[in-house]
C-alpha cells in the first residue's frame, strides 16, 4: 500500500507536465494511460502486485485513450 501512495502523485505530475504542446490525440492517450495506471495499481494492490497492475493498466489505458480519440475523430483504424 505504501508503494501505491507514492505512485499517485507521480502519475498526477506526469499527466499534467507538458500537455500544452501535445496534440489532442497525444493528450487522450496520456490521459488514458494515467487513469489506467492508477486503476491498475489499485486493483493490483489488492492482489499484492501493484507494480504489475500499474503497468498493465497503463497499457490498457493508453490503448483505450487512442481508441476514444479515434472514435471522436471519426477514424476507423481500430
Amino acid at each position: 500500500m505504501k508503494h501505491l501512495i507514492k505512485l499517485i502523485p507521480v502519475v498526477a505530475m506526469v499527466s499534467l507536465v507538458g500537455c500544452s504542446n501535445m496534440t489532442q490525440s497525444e493528450q487522450s492517450i496520456l490521459s488514458g494511460a494515467a487513469i489506467g495506471t492508477v486503476g491498475g495499481a489499485a486493483i493490483g494492490a489488492i492482489s499484492g502486485h501493484a507494480g504489475e497492475g500499474a503497468l498493465i493498466g497503463a497499457g490498457v489505458g493508453a490503448l483505450g485513450g487512442a481508441i476514444y480519440d479515434s472514435s471522436q475523430r471519426g477514424y476507423d483504424n481500430y
